[in-house]
């Protein structure tokens, strides 16, 4: 059925994928051979991207676990994904918050002794499972497309457009929640109450992002 699970992977992700890559509305039937070909698929292009060849001679030493400031909030340490991308267990990496707790700071890049660019395979993480649909029904993939969207539109990004966005589309009870810390971001200058301001040269930034998707679209 297109709402079970078998091998680990929902079903409903493999008929999104088919319909994605190749230009389908809808699978009557899902066999294991689809759920092998999300697996490549996605393996694929993980391993393809600039320098995803160099995963494969991780050499498990942790330095990534250890440097990174947000370990402790995710599921599987940068270290564990990395041994399961090799072992082919998407169902794992997916399913994960690991990618999106990632802060960006590159220390786990900068330190690994194999050159692995860690950080960046966090990012393909987050592209393919947006792109693919296999995000496990979480909320942080709406939030990296409001911030994209806000790069794109005005060349930078707007914490308050973020996060009231967010507010708007996801969550309503983020505001009694985060109150007192949003007070404190506003007073401190933070995060500015105020319309956002475009960068010079954001007509040019749209072009290159509109080039990118196009570029993404028919690969």
């Amino acid at each position: 059925a297109a709402g079970g699970k078998s091998s680990g992977v929902a079903v409903g992700w493999v008929v999104t994928l088919e319909a994605m890559r190749k230009g389908m509305v809808m699978a009557q039937l899902v066999t294991k051979e689809d759920i092998s070909r999300l697996h490549k698929v996605f393996l694929d292009d993980m391993f393809g991207m600039p320098g995803g060849e160099k995963l494969k001679f991780c050499q498990q030493c942790g330095a990534c676990s250890g440097s990174c400031p947000t370990s402790y909030l995710m599921d599987y340490t940068p270290r564990e994904i990395i041994a399961s991308l090799r072992a082919g267990m998407l169902d794992k990496i997916v399913n994960s918050n690991t990618m999106w707790m990632c802060a960006s700071c590159y220390l786990c890049t900068v330190r690994c002794p194999a050159g692995i660019k860690i950080t960046d395979m966090m990012y393909e993480l987050k592209r393919l499972a947006i792109k693919y649909n296999l995000t496990g029904g979480t909320k942080n993939p709406a939030m990296t497309k409001i911030f994209i969207n806000n790069v794109d539109s005005y060349g930078r990004n707007d914490e308050a457009m973020l996060m009231g966005k967010f507010i708007l589309t996801q969550n309503w009870a983020l505001p009694f929640k985060f109150a007192s810390i949003g007070l404190k971001l506003v007073r401190t200058g933070r995060m500015p109450l105020r319309l956002p301001r475009s960068i010079r040269g954001r007509d040019e930034l749209h072009e290159i992002t509109a080039y990118l998707d196009a570029k993404e679209g028919a690969l």
